[in-house]
């Protein structure tokens, strides 16, 4: 590939970079994150870092950005070498950062958030007199709009990220690091994002990218450099490259982007749900009159907007739905009534039943983040036999089976006494995953099963999924991801507003009419849509 560097090599420049890191290392205990990383950023360029989970990325950009301190290394900023020693330092250097999970106080407003930090002096109204007017003048040039006297715990994710820009923007940052900035929003949400990057690289703001999503590499970056297993194996112009070029770097082999599978031939219904209706606790309809089947050896996939239902959708068949609520209708799992309320409804009979429920939030639902990884993998499952009987668990066989499945899905690092949160997203994703598909259920819910993940994870999960559907089993799977949904699933079903919307097989339909779907068209008259692009 043209323009292709390998690691320890520096193309000269006349004009000094916006960044550039030499032979950066650093260890955590025995495991080497990053192993003589060299890092070139172009002043006014969007510069993508991609790799996959546990490669090393966010513990670069967190010695950027002066969370960690390197055990080796020099870093330069605009030529300069500088020695950061925390965030306060970097961001003294135009140094700003977005986390992958917002660093925001959730009951203070979005003027409040934006100050913290930053005040001006002891008295606060100054500053936040002074802030009012910045913002005002920062939303009209970057399309950051944002309500500044909202508190921010009842914003959408996607605003909530525009409050961390702000907040960089404020503090006078003119390089900014995103860290996996897409994981949380919908695909509407992703593109106005991108329109924010492309006005602030405009403005000549340099914008370093953390990305596992080659779509988005290939769509915003200039520059992309890749990262394997704690090292930089590769740096390239995005326009002299390609998905399946970068995916290789990656994995360091051959990575499938579509998935591959047999036509499904579903059996009986395992799940059949009519007229399920929830109102919640504040007395607002969630679901409003829901019919669905899910057949032995299929994939249903429900497509749509966060926000939905989908969330209450999954968590009524879980076993937890929210407190307060009201629910009706019917459900049925193998011909067997499942109750919506009382003793009966809870996550453990759901799992007795044989339903196997991977969460839309792994941090809050699906994980007990202060627990090791050997104790997550049991959670739900430990009053098994093979876990031990009576009062007394078998610690020696959980962790056994434990280091089985880090072993199978490729868990990094892969040590079952690591605390959950010490995981990257990705990989903490892969516990979730491997505890919930190992146990065969009859039926698996699924609630966005990829995000967070790198494109190797992703292959291997889409494997899984489907070989629990090619063994018979029913799934049902949530995902704001539309080229996953097309991809994965064998019907599509379409929720807005609570309601279906209508039923689509994959290869009968257009991203197009999914579109007006998804933003509560009537489905005949997303029938009626012509000249849409059809996706194979």
């Amino acid at each position: 590939m043209a323009a292709m560097t390998q690691s320890g090599g520096r193309p000269e420049t006349a004009a000094p970079a916006a960044i550039e890191l030499r032979g950066i290392s650093k260890a955590f205990g025995s495991v080497q994150a990053n192993r003589d990383i060299d890092l070139r950023v172009e002043r006014g360029t969007i510069h993508g870092i991609i790799g996959e989970n546990g490669a090393g990325k966010s513990t670069l950009m967190s010695i950027l950005y002066g969370f960690y301190k390197p055990d080796a290394g020099e870093i330069l900023v605009g030529g300069r070498p500088l020695t950061i020693t925390d965030s306060q330092t970097a961001i003294r250097a135009g140094i700003g950062m977005v986390f992958q999970h917002f660093k925001l106080v959730q009951n203070f407003t979005v003027l409040e958030n934006i100050v913290l930090g930053a005040e001006d002096g002891r008295l606060l109204r100054p500053s936040l007199s002074k802030a009012r007017g910045v913002l005002r003048r920062l939303a009209q040039d970057y399309e950051l709009n944002v309500d500044p006297d909202e508190v921010v715990e009842n914003l959408s994710v996607g605003h909530q990220q525009r409050v961390e820009i702000l907040k960089a923007l404020y503090r006078q940052a003119d390089i900014l690091i995103l860290d996996e900035p897409t994981g949380v929003l919908t695909p509407a949400e992703a593109d106005h994002l991108f329109r924010i990057l492309e006005g602030l690289r405009a403005e000549g703001k340099t914008i370093i990218l953390i990305t596992h999503k080659l779509r988005e590499i290939m769509e915003i970056t200039d520059t992309v450099s890749v990262m394997r297993r704690g090292e930089m194996v590769a740096s390239v112009r995005t326009a002299d490259t390609s998905p399946e070029q970068l995916a290789e770097l990656m994995v360091g082999r051959k990575v499938l982007l579509n998935v591959q599978k047999a036509p499904a031939t579903p059996g009986k219904p395992v799940l059949e749900i009519r007229n399920l209706r929830m109102v919640d606790a504040a007395g607002v309809e969630r679901l409003r009159g829901i019919d669905l089947d899910i057949r032995a050896g299929e994939i249903l996939g429900i497509a749509g907007v966060s926000g939905n239902g989908q969330t209450q959708l999954l968590e009524i068949l879980g076993g937890y739905p929210e407190k307060g609520s009201t629910l009706s209708g019917e459900v049925r799992m193998n011909g067997v009534p499942l109750p919506l309320a009382g003793a009966g409804c809870n996550a453990a009979e759901r799992r007795r039943e044989g339903i196997g429920h991977i969460p839309e939030d792994r941090q809050a639902e699906g994980l007990i983040m202060d627990f090791s990884a050997w104790e997550n993998v049991a959670f739900g499952y430990h009053d098994r036999p093979e876990y031990g009987r009576g009062p007394l668990l078998d610690q020696a066989a959980i962790r056994a089976d434990a280091e089985g499945k880090i072993r199978r899905f490729d868990v990094r690092p892969p040590n079952p006494g690591l605390a959950a949160r010490n995981f990257s997203g990705g990989n903490q994703q892969k516990i979730v995953v491997a505890r919930e598909i190992e146990r065969n259920p009859d039926l698996l819910l699924i609630g966005q099963p990829t995000r967070g993940v790198d494109i190797g994870a992703i292959e291997f999960i889409h494997k899984r999924i489907v070989e629990l559907r090619d063994a018979g089993k029913a799934i049902l799977l949530v995902s704001v991801e539309l080229d996953e949904i097309m991809s994965l699933a064998d019907r599509i079903a379409v929720m807005f507003d609570g309601r279906i919307m209508g039923e689509r097989l994959p290869g009968d339909t257009t991203t197009g009419e999914l579109g007006l779907l998804m933003a509560g068209v009537d489905a005949n008259a997303a029938l009626q849509t012509q000249d849409l692009p059809r996706v194979s």
